[in-house]
């Protein structure tokens, strides 16, 4: 059924993908969320923030090897005010041609709140400044007693969708993203996608939905799976037949585990039959690995995503797979889909 909803979307049968390069701008972040690898106290010997030098650097080899965005996202970090973001906005569009696919909603929110600032306020001042859309980051799953074990500083889920609307109100869009596998029960899937495709329904903003698994590895959550004697949010098989189906109960000491391919295939295919008012559905080859990623555009995706010049976040797990733009395309092909380069707003660029 999923893979029928891609046909009538997209009967042509082409499979797209986006040039870019996610530069990751800082690690330091004051969320410290238990699901992420990446973030980093100020003090830490491995906390960074990137020179403006680098940074240019890092957008201008993008844009030789022929990338139209740059995927621009980083932690809270708390020495950074309104004024880093405009000149950094500012100073990008001067030097390059490129779309800033950037500042996920908890950016976006911290950015506001430091500030004094409204959300619409903040989002008509970096849009001003050369924001041209927003990456649907920070989502993870929108039921506030998961997030409240998972990232327990960051926004809820009010916040996260309030971002997204205004955002859309004033003529930009966005992706939306989810992170399943880690705590969640079937019903704060369900309850994460309803909430998308409601939102959808209001603005037609969403331009593509991307759900990825959890990666544990080097989490605080992965050693810690119940929290603040959270029981009640890690279920059993039988209880949630879609998710976490390589574990059962589990218990205080105990790890969890990726999500195995049939589970990601199974919640890939559900987004898709839920989120039938959002055309474009990505595979994440940057959590499953390029194999399943073609077997994904059987399950009801039409994208593969970007070529990832660069990613860090994913990578701080462990798990780190790399790919050209050429491997991409023969992906594709091998899977019987027709390649096509797109932009950013899924206009394609050029076809193979």
């Amino acid at each position: 059924m999923a893979d029928d909803i891609r046909k009538r979307l997209h009967p042509e049968g082409t499979v797209t993908f986006i040039v870019d390069r996610n530069i990751n701008y800082t690690n330091i972040c004051i969320n410290r969320c238990r699901f992420c690898a990446f973030w980093r106290d100020e003090d830490d010997p491995e906390a960074y923030l990137l020179e403006r030098d680098e940074l240019f650097t890092k957008i201008e080899e993008t844009v030789e090897l022929g990338g139209t965005q740059i995927l621009l996202q980083g932690g809270l970090h708390p020495e950074l005010g309104l004024s880093y973001y405009i000149d950094l906005l500012n100073e990008i569009k001067k030097r390059f041609d490129i779309n800033i696919h950037g500042f996920s909603p908890p950016e976006i929110c911290y950015i506001a709140d430091s500030s004094d600032l409204t959300i619409q306020e903040t989002l008509r001042i970096l849009r001003n400044a050369g924001l041209d859309s927003i990456p649907g980051g920070g989502a993870e799953i929108l039921s506030d007693r998961v997030r409240e074990v998972i990232s327990p500083r960051k926004i809820r889920s009010n916040r996260w969708l309030e971002v997204m609307e205004k955002a859309h109100r004033l003529g930009m869009k966005t992706t939306a993203t989810m992170m399943f596998g880690s705590i969640e029960k079937l019903e704060d899937i369900i309850e994460h996608l309803d909430v998308i495709r409601r939102l959808q329904d209001k603005t037609g903003g969403f331009t593509a939905f991307i759900p990825w698994s959890f990666q544990p590895g080097n989490t605080e959550l992965s050693q810690q799976s119940i929290v603040n004697g959270q029981q009640s949010l890690v279920e059993t098989n039988d209880q949630c037949p879609i998710t976490n189906d390589q574990t059962k109960l589990r218990t205080p000491n105990s790890e969890l585990y990726a999500a195995t391919a049939v589970e990601y295939l199974r919640i890939l295919a559900l987004s898709r039959l839920y989120l039938d008012n959002v055309k474009n559905i990505q595979a994440s080859w940057v959590t499953q690995g390029l194999k399943l990623a073609q077997v994904a555009l059987r399950f009801g995706a039409n994208d593969f995503g970007s070529t990832m010049i660069e990613e860090n976040v994913v990578a701080s797990t462990g798990v780190s797979y790399r790919v050209s733009k050429e491997d991409i395309i023969r992906a594709i092909r091998d899977a019987g889909f027709r390649p096509a380069q797109r932009d950013t707003y899924y206009h394609i660029i050029k076809r193979y």
